[in-house]
């Protein structure tokens, strides 16, 4: 646990670095350097790379962090496994680029009448995806050796001040915009760059192939699992995507508002994913050990302190959304029920834990990919009814639907199977707190100054959130943690 607790730490301040960059690129410069056509298409180039990336990878990047502790042995060079991990994916990416490139026309009668700006930059996606796949890919080998705290400083944080660096270049007209997306997919290479010279620096780059990768673990099992992981990777990307590639199909304009209420709930998420990237391998571990109780307390664990600190970043952030929206053009206030919507999602996906990560690590991982490809059912059809009736609201609203019960179905499988479940009484007790503090905001009365009314409203609800959380106890870890820093 202590290395744990040390990478999400770490990850953590990353990404909380990198959120306060990613929020003055998203909430002060782009929607006011960049037209909203211009937001939308650069926020859905990067998710067709997402997707792109993934159809690539064949599922390679969850079987490095399931097969990789039978492999590890440094002397011997983790016996080939880098090299089967990065050959695989790049046959595949030729494979999907072949695809991409046949498939063309139907996207152009797609994005021709609403959204011709796409297609303007379609090929951009090829080199873009290409980065982003090789940045998984690398990724997950080192979370699969417990170092997350470089990828995270490269993707977090280092990525975001490039770019807002790039922000810059245009709003002073040093560049015109198709200079400033090819300086992105240049960046999006440097980042790639690092993790290649760090894997370097540790001394952990094996390139050599080695017939002994075919020998530890059989590699039909190996391809096995990575084909279920590539089906349940494909729903998972319908998943994040489907929202922004039917948006986009009206109005890349909505695309720019919607992708930027997304990005403001964004911050959510924070705790989870820093801890979830070193939670991973530690689960994998644990099935390997068959260590049942230590999964147990590390799921009730990452459940409550997501909690914490998930609910009291909805509240932050809910209680400030017009101050948020008073930076940004007055037509970017339609997102502001995109927020709600979203930030509910993301916090039933915080509530219900690490349930995704156990299935996906466990013997019973075939399920998991049931529950991805019904959830990506789900998440198309509600797409499709509530996005031409509610546009972008419906599209949030489809999410929040979509994401809550896909996450009791996996929830209740969880407890049924393994008899493990995530909540105490004190899941319960947070909640509860976080009304208190929510409440206790509306009532205070704006403060005439837009400044003053978020520092002063974020830190009474800060004072009364965490007040009540150290005098109950609700977490005694938490307590200790501090009182040993005052000690201090």
């Amino acid at each position: 646990m202590p290395n744990l607790q040390r990478e999400g730490i770490w990850n953590t301040i990353i990404s909380y670095a990198g959120i306060a960059i990613g929020y003055v690129n998203t909430i002060l410069l782009f929607p006011n350097f960049l037209a909203e056509e211009e937001v939308g298409l650069t926020r859905l180039l990067i998710q067709i790379s997402v997707m792109f990336a993934q159809f690539s990878a064949l599922g390679f990047v969850n079987m490095s962090v399931r097969y990789f502790p039978y492999f590890r042995d440094k002397g011997k060079e983790h016996n080939g496994f880098l090299f089967l991990l990065l050959t695989v994916p790049l046959l595949g990416f030729a494979a999907i680029t072949g695809l991409f490139l046949l498939f063309k026309p139907v996207v152009i009668d797609y994005y021709i009448e609403n959204s011709p700006l796409l297609l303007t930059y379609y090929y951009f996606v090829i080199p873009l995806a290409f980065f982003t796949l090789l940045f998984n890919l690398l990724t997950a080998y080192l979370r699969s050796l417990f170092k997350t705290i470089i990828s995270s400083f490269a993707q977090d944080f280092l990525l975001r001040i490039l770019t807002t660096l790039l922000i810059t270049l245009f709003a002073f007209d040093l560049i015109v915009f198709r200079e400033f997306v090819l300086l992105y997919i240049v960046i999006n290479a440097v980042i790639t760059l690092s993790l290649v010279v760090y894997a370097l620096w540790l001394k952990q780059l094996f390139l050599r192939p080695q017939l002994a990768v075919i020998g530890i673990i059989p590699l039909r099992e190996m391809l096995y699992y990575g084909f279920f992981t590539f089906m349940g990777n494909i729903s998972v990307t319908i998943i994040t995507t489907v929202d922004q590639i039917m948006i986009s199909s009206y109005s890349l304009g909505d695309n720019g508002i919607y992708t930027t209420a997304f990005f403001i709930t964004s911050a959510i998420m924070v705790p989870a994913r820093s801890i979830f990237k070193i939670a991973f391998p530690q689960v994998a571990e644990y099935w390997k050990d068959r260590d049942m109780a230590g999964m147990e307390k590390l799921y009730k664990q990452i459940t409550l302190i997501n909690l914490i600190v998930g609910l009291l970043l909805f509240i932050g952030i809910w209680a400030n959304i017009d101050n948020l929206f008073s930076f940004m053009p007055e037509t970017y206030r339609a997102g502001k029920y995109v927020v709600l919507f979203l930030s509910m999602a993301r916090i039933i996906d915080l509530a219900t834990g690490i349930n995704g990560i156990i299935l996906a690590t466990s013997e019973k991982y075939r399920w998991d990919l049931l529950f991805n490809v019904v959830l990506a059912g789900l998440t198309i059809w509600t797409n499709y009814v509530f996005i031409p009736i509610y546009g972008i609201n419906g599209a949030a609203l489809a999410s929040m639907i979509s994401y809550v019960t896909i996450n009791l179905l996996r929830l209740f499988f969880v407890q049924w199977i393994y008899k493990m479940q995530p909540f105490a009484w004190s899941s319960v007790t947070v909640t509860v707190i976080a009304a208190i503090a929510l409440g206790a905001a509306y009532l205070l009365p704006y403060l005439g100054n837009l400044y003053l009314d978020i520092l002063v409203r974020s830190l009474m609800i800060t004072a009364i959130y965490m007040g009540l959380m150290l005098s109950l106890r609700v977490y005694p870890e938490m307590n200790q943690w501090i009182l040993n820093k005052v000690r201090r």
